[in-house]
């Protein structure tokens, strides 16, 4: 039994191929600067404002759900022949529908990312080059590395590579230097985690708050899945992301936690403010010289990091779409470096766009483009997630062989895994403050199912 429809097959197997100049040290690099940004060095103090120490679980349990995410993505890359880009697995498991929907609701969601980030970039140049407009930083940003993005791929893998490299040094060294502070050893006063307990407790909110938590720490966490993206351009294609996943994966946990954990055993966490960097704030408390312009340059690097993925993801989603006959066919197409010059220049306008409309109505349209995003990543994991759910019985049943690489106790883990992110959603639906990310995300998606019947009644 085939996972594909003929017609899709037919679609993505005529079309002009990508090149594989990116390597294993490009993915890997590519994969830990999407889940290290502006929302760790940042957003993070949110969290902590309003959680306490316990944050540092609610963080845990975030990571988990991704990791368990990223090992379904290894196994089914693993077991499919040239099913390996993330909205692909979404279109075999599920059907036509299902690519369709997951593609647009990707590329929808990262296009929006773009714009994002490039206001935030554009602030924080612009706090130290004020004699430049805000929207003149913002696009230059942009067209520079959607020019970074049109050289070549493997320009691409090289910017990022050093972007990431630059993050994982930097929060390495943070949690040598805090953890060196904690344990006493440049601490006058001795070894303390008294702050972990020493203003309201461990959970000061209970426990319920802990796990209400989820539903915006695991947003900080999207993009461990851009692997499956640069992997379709690299030399060893799937095997890269069987390697990564569990890699990754405990990367994450590792990060995120034990730089959490410290933070909120030097701070006390009703101390720590919202939109500023709590790890700032750590090395401010420790007395680490320049403590703040490091953190505020190295949030810049995450955010620059970001806006190139982004680039990349939104013109790769694109081409895959078109490839699959999902978007028109002319953006099947690549130069003579294999780069889909077309996907990248298209793709990057809605970017723009979106830019745009964060100048000139930044309460209404662009706020629109924020919140109706803001569920996406979760309803494209639990589709991840059910797709991996059929395509696992299908092989069992049919080529049982193919599945090299296994999910953890299935299908118990895959079916817990869907109810957390379920119960996210659930509760954003609920939360008066998430409740419009969760009905206008839903409205995106039925307007892109409203989209697709169109199509395929066009099409007889």
């Amino acid at each position: 039994m085939t996972i594909y429809a003929e017609a899709d097959v037919a679609a993505a197997g005529d079309a002009p191929g990508l090149g594989q100049s990116l390597e294993n040290r490009h993915v890997t690099m590519i994969t830990l600067g999407g889940i290290i940004g502006a929302g760790l060095f940042v957003g993070s103090s949110t969290t902590i404002s309003q959680v306490g120490p316990a944050a540092v679980v609610s963080f845990a349990i975030a990571g988990l759900a991704v990791m368990l995410v990223m090992r379904m993505i290894s196994e089914m890359a693993s077991s499919l022949d040239g099913v390996q880009a993330f909205p692909d697995f979404a279109r075999a498991g599920l059907g036509h529908w299902a690519g369709y929907l997951s593609g647009w609701l990707y590329w929808y969601f990262w296009a929006v990312v773009v714009a994002i980030e490039a206001v935030a970039g554009a602030k924080i140049v612009n706090a130290w080059y004020p004699q430049f407009a805000e929207w003149q930083i913002g696009v230059a940003l942009m067209l520079a590395l959607t020019a970074v993005n049109l050289l070549s791929t493997r320009t691409y893998g090289e910017f990022e590579f050093w972007f990431s490299l630059i993050k994982v040094a930097a929060i390495v060294a943070f949690i040598a230097l805090t953890g060196a502070f904690v344990f006493g050893v440049t601490n006058p006063d001795g070894a303390s985690i008294a702050a972990w307990t020493g203003y309201g407790g461990f959970a000061p909110k209970g426990w319920g708050v802990v796990l209400a938590a989820v539903a915006s720490t695991i947003f900080t966490m999207c993009g461990a899945e851009i692997a499956t993206i640069a992997a379709a351009e690299s030399k060893e294609g799937a095997k890269v992301i069987g390697r990564l996943s569990l890699s990754v994966s405990i990367r994450i946990l590792f990060f995120y936690v034990i730089s959490l954990g410290l933070i909120v055993a030097v701070l006390p966490w009703n101390e720590v403010q919202p939109g500023y960097s709590p790890f700032a704030a750590t090395l401010a408390a420790i007395q680490i010289p320049y403590g703040s312009q490091i953190m505020t340059a190295l949030v810049l690097v995450a955010v620059l990091s970001c806006l190139n993925s982004s680039l990349y993801i939104t013109s790769r989603t694109l081409f895959g779409l078109a490839r699959h006959g999902d978007a028109p066919q002319w953006l099947v197409s690549v130069n003579r470096r294999k780069v889909p010059a077309r996907a990248i220049v298209v793709a990057s306008l809605f970017s723009y766009a979106a830019y745009a409309a964060e100048r000139l109505s930044p309460n209404t349209v662009f706020s629109f483009l924020i919140n109706s995003s803001g569920a996406t990543m979760l309803l494209l994991y639990i589709m991840c997630a059910v797709a991996q759910l059929r395509i696992r019985r299908r092989l069992e049943a049919t080529a049982p062989e193919k599945l090299t690489l296994k999910m953890w106790l299935f299908p118990w883990l895959t079916l817990a895994t869907i109810a957390v992110m379920a119960a996210v959603l659930v509760f954003m639906a609920a939360s008066p403050t998430l409740a419009s990310q969760f009905w206008l995300s839903l409205l995106v998606a039925g307007g892109l199912l409203a989209a697709f019947a169109v199509m395929k009644k066009a099409r007889g």
